[in-house]
């Protein structure tokens, strides 16, 4: 069985994602949980960017 690709997560892009950003916003969530955002290659700074800007950013990992 063929599981569906995942996307990345900028608004309106269908690209495979390759990267994890792996981000917490301290207000809302306990410190050792851990969202999770897909990008891919081109959007990867830019979602880097907004979440770092906000102080929420912890990791970005290759996407398996």
């Amino acid at each position: 069985m063929e599981t569906e690709p995942d996307f990345c997560s900028a608004k309106g892009c269908r690209a495979d994602a390759v990267w994890q950003l792996h981000w917490n916003n301290p207000k809302l969530h306990t410190p050792e949980r851990r969202k999770i955002w897909l990008a891919c290659d081109d959007h990867r700074e830019s979602l880097e960017h907004f979440l770092g800007a906000r102080g929420f950013l912890k990791d970005t990992l290759p996407h398996p």
